[in-house]
């Protein structure tokens, strides 16, 4: 949408003051409905695809295999998990391709993005067993878009997108307001995440969750991306306990050498509350444990590449277990803010948001430096290559 904009200029005439003004176009923010169209469904993850350890070129050691290996009593590196996927409109046939710049999400939703003032849509399918939902942190919503099943006074009409069944689908609205911008001291954008929010503990292990950016008004290219920002990336320091996925015994009879000994030891009979707590001093419950970076183990994450001198933005998500994390980028620095870091903090469920130049080619360790996540896995690489000569922004 355009707007005219007046030009004014003060002149003088015949020794008498005049004013005049001549018509500038402008342009104005056009506030759109961004539709999304996203199913729950049930696949089969690979936490670590190429079956070795990628930070160190190496087979997988005795440590690490603890996470990646079958074994009588280890399920390995490939578990069922329900994920959610974007398909390209309403029918759900057709899986929207992921483009090569966004293959790092890896095991995360869809990334979902908006400008202020526009209004989110997510036409949610669910393909899965259980009933999920979604329900979004930072932009608005009525009740029959908060996505939580809890004692709030609603009504059935109301109750609808508390619990999509199996096979059912809902249409959840959310406004995007001005609070869910980022504020005057922040970049272009403001990170948030989504999630199913049935039985939360289990619905997030399982893996229902996924990431959104709202770009400030004025500050979008037509697709939602900030004008100001090159590349961005996102990584979520995301721990699953499989032992609480609600899938869980679907993995212990799939997975499991010896499935029927597993299942009695450690499994969830269906006339059982599901959501057991991990006991540490087990190593098989340890085992399903998964210090992961998008879904992936040891540097397993797909490239994460950027180039020299460009206006780079990470954002970084945690999931909801137990969780301290100190992302560390080797070889670069970042401002989080307004302070030069190579370290930061991130706890369950946080979201940070860091700039980054890039001034240091080369392959660098991007990793948690929290030891035992470290141990378990919580490593990837990025890539800094050098611009091609005459490339601009």
């Amino acid at each position: 949408m355009r707007r005219i904009a007046p030009l004014c200029a003060t002149i003088i005439v015949a020794g008498i003051l005049v004013s005049a003004c001549a018509p500038v176009e402008s342009q104005t923010p056009v506030s759109r409905v961004r539709t999304y169209y996203v199913a729950a469904d049930e696949v089969a993850w690979d936490y670590a695809p190429s079956g070795k350890d990628q930070v160190t070129g190496a087979p997988f050691s005795p440590i690490s295999g603890l996470w990646t290996t079958g074994a009588p009593e280890q399920l390995g590196r490939v578990y069922k998990k329900a994920l959610f996927r974007e398909y390209t409109d309403g029918s759900f046939k057709t899986l929207k391709p992921r483009a090569p710049e966004w293959a790092h999400l890896g095991f995360l939703g869809p990334l979902l993005r908006a400008e202020v003032g526009d209004t989110i849509n997510v036409v949610l399918k669910n393909n899965t067993r259980r009933p999920v939902s979604l329900h979004p942190h930072g932009v608005s919503y009525k009740k029959s878009s908060e996505g939580a099943p809890y004692n709030d006074g609603t009504g059935t009409t109301d109750r609808a997108d508390d619990g999509v069944p199996p096979g059912g689908q809902h249409t959840y609205e959310w406004p995007v307001p001005e609070r869910a911008g980022p504020t005057e001291h922040e970049g272009s954008t403001s990170f948030w995440m989504y999630h199913s929010h049935v039985s939360e503990e289990s619905d997030i292990n399982t893996g229902l969750i996924g990431p959104m950016i709202i770009t400030g008004r004025g500050k979008a290219r037509p697709d939602g991306a900030p004008v100001d920002v090159d590349r961005e990336l996102i990584v979520a320091f995301a721990e699953m306990d499989e032992n609480m996925s609600w899938l869980f015994d679907q993995n212990i009879d799939e997975h499991g050498a010896n499935s029927a000994s597993l299942r009695k030891k450690y499994g969830h009979p269906p006339a059982e509350h599901p959501h057991l707590p991990c006991n540490f001093l087990e190593l098989f419950c340890l085992s399903n444990f998964k210090e992961s970076m998008n879904g992936f183990l040891f540097g397993n994450t797909p490239p994460l590449t950027i180039k020299l001198g460009e206006r780079v933005r990470w954002y970084l998500m945690g999931t909801t277990n137990f969780e301290i994390h100190a992302p560390h980028w080797h070889g670069n620095t970042v401002v989080i803010n307004h302070m030069r870091t190579d370290v930061t903090s991130l706890t369950t469920m946080g979201m940070v948001v860091a700039d980054m130049v890039p001034d240091n080619p080369g392959t660098w360790l991007f990793h948690c430096h929290v030891i035992n996540h470290l141990m378990a896995g919580m490593q990837a690489r990025y890539m800094v290559e050098a611009a091609k000569p005459g490339a601009s922004r």
